[in-house]
């Protein structure tokens, strides 16, 4: 290889070396910043291919998509001193490159920090303001907008991201406090269901005096009506015993007589001292 060819050899490689160190690549998920000597000289890059200056620029890339950062468990106070222990969750990704490069470096862990800190202080002053019942009622949720707010604010201005969503993953009462409280729902529950009980055995016995007393009226309602058949029964029977003695009084004396001799000497071994000739024993003397 001749000294010109190779000149050209190692101007072309140079060329090629300051070529891929002068070109670089954004993609959509990215965000980044080019610095030249430690100064920042262009932010909000757009994504595609962009140049730089080879060895004095430098280019921070950041990961732009959406973060998730869990927040340590805190300890705070409602409003009426009650202490509560909230777990939860924040979604960030990152609002202004420059300002996010400023406040971090583009450490994305001190970021994480920062945004922890200013997090706890915006949850502290929101569950300052709400009673205990109003943190785990329906209130929530307007606690939670509002905290998701004022955060994202805070952290616009000063960190340069944008928090997307705040959820609270749990809320716990402390030991004594838990205990407590425990208690004191069971003693209103069970003051709950004592009322319970006790409504539930006036109607028992509201309910059992009805049906006494329906049972009173009907089996009263049903002797009346027994009786009153039983009277026209006993009418009829002796209407028709009437009639049948009108018929043939002397065979109806003599039917009665027979029932009655049938009703006295109905066991053996049975003795009757009356007068053989008395008015009992007539149909048996043969002169009748």
């Amino acid at each position: 290889m001749s000294q010109k060819a190779f000149t050209g050899l190692i101007i072309a490689l140079v060329a090629v070396i300051l070529a891929w160190g002068s070109l670089f690549v954004i993609s959509e998920r990215e965000r980044a910043v080019q610095l030249r000597f430690g100064q920042v000289v262009r932010d909000s890059i757009p994504p595609g291919l962009h140049v730089k200056i080879p060895v004095i620029d430098k280019v921070k890339v950041f990961d732009g998509r959406l973060q998730t950062l869990d927040v340590p468990s805190e300890r705070f106070l409602t409003l009426e001193q009650k202490a509560v222990i909230v777990d939860s969750y924040i979604k960030w990704r990152i609002h202004d490159v420059y300002d996010f490069y400023r406040a971090t470096a583009g450490d994305v862990f001190r970021a994480s920090n920062l945004l922890a800190q200013r997090a706890e202080s915006s949850m502290r002053n929101q569950f300052g303001n709400l009673t205990l019942n109003e943190v785990v009622s329906g209130q929530r949720d307007e606690m939670i907008e509002a905290l998701t707010k004022s955060l994202n604010d805070v952290a616009q201005k000063e960190l340069g991201v944008s928090v997307m969503d705040v959820r609270i993953k749990r809320i716990d009462l402390p030991p004594q406090v838990s205990d407590s409280v425990f208690e004191r729902m069971s003693s209103e529950r069970e003051k709950e269901a004592q009322d319970y009980r006790s409504r539930g055995q006036e109607m028992a016995e509201g309910i059992m005096a009805n049906a006494d007393r329906e049972k009173r009226v009907v089996l009263a309602d049903a002797y009346r009506q027994s009786e009153m058949i039983r009277g026209d029964g006993d009418a009829k029977s002796a209407d028709i015993y009437a009639k049948a003695y009108q018929q043939d009084p002397e065979f109806y004396a003599f039917y009665r007589s027979l029932q009655a001799y049938r009703e006295s000497f109905g066991e053996s071994g049975d003795i009757m001292l009356i007068e053989p000739k008395g008015e009992f024993f007539r149909y048996f003397n043969h002169d009748k």
